[in-house]
């Protein structure tokens, strides 16, 4: 059994939000370096440049790369012989991501309710995520979620009769209906099947694999590169100006659904794709 105390989670969580919002990760960097060599839009190149640029700045200084520090979205796989001791899980991250924003300066984002939208101040709660895993291993990961992209995402109750080629109609759909306003060159995290609320955790989940790796499913790599090249083809650009860079990558992912539905997430992330992780071992 190994111990972790719920001190050291805060502590970690704190820092992750941190990095999360000042150090662009290096997959995502070297995405947008490669986009900026290939793009055949001056003015496009010119703003992949200076996204560039911008994350240089922000990670040096420790600096927020956007205003919009986002909503805390915390993804935890927790192993069966894992213990906390001296507090609580979802305490121990709540009290990491108030700590986080508010040393590191970050914009406090949240609202105690849709209705009376009175800020909390600290921005918590966060959305926790937890996946109870074999062993005696801990990860946590903060992905801090702009609200741009996250306006411009859509979920979609298909029937199945429509297909593959529905689901790629419903991508463009909310890619070109985003427009500048998701902030590209985005990435977008294509969740199918499961149900109504898993296809859309499946989605973002889908966000947090690194750009350059490649699906073990043919099918969904398939579909992947497919959906890239049709994306990129709108001509919408970096940051909307015009281009040939709209999306630096697309990601699905799958579940097992019902045989009378088919669930589809769209969940668009932009440039600024803000994750950290900390595994304990």
């Amino acid at each position: 059994m190994k111990e972790v105390a719920a001190s050291d989670i805060c502590a970690r969580v704190a820092e992750l939000c941190m990095r999360a919002c000042t150090v662009l990760p290096p997959d995502v960097v070297a995405a947008i370096e490669a986009a900026r060599d290939r793009e055949e839009s001056p003015i496009g190149r010119d703003v992949l440049s200076r996204l560039l640029e911008n994350a240089a700045l922000a990670a040096e200084q420790g600096i927020p790369m956007c205003q919009d520090t986002g909503l805390a979205v915390v993804f935890v796989e927790l192993g069966e012989d894992v213990r906390l001791t001296g507090g609580h899980l979802e305490a121990a991250i709540a009290e990491g991501v108030r700590e986080g924003y508010e040393k590191g300066y970050l914009r406090k984002s949240v609202v105690r309710s849709p209705f009376d939208r009175r800020n909390t101040g600290d921005n918590t709660p966060p959305v926790i995520h937890t996946q109870v895993i074999p062993g005696a291993s801990l990860e946590i990961t903060v992905a801090a979620k702009g609200a741009g992209s996250e306006n411009m995402s859509a979920l979609r109750m298909m029937a199945p009769a429509g297909g593959i080629d529905a689901v790629k109609r419903l991508v463009l759909e909310t890619v070109e209906k985003a427009g500048a306003s998701a902030c590209p060159p985005v990435v977008v995290g294509l969740g199918l099947g499961g149900s109504f609320e898993q296809c859309a955790l499946i989605a973002k989940r889908a966000l947090l694999r690194s750009l350059d790796d490649r699906n073990p499913d043919p099918a969904a790599a398939d579909l992947e590169d497919e959906l890239l090249a049709l994306i990129n083809a709108t001509g919408i650009g970096p940051m909307g100006v015009g281009g040939r860079t709209t999306a630096l990558a697309v990601k699905v992912g799958t579940a097992p659904c019902h045989i009378a539905s088919l669930p589809v997430a769209v969940n668009l992330q932009c440039h600024a794709a803000r994750h950290a992780s900390y595994r304990w071992k």
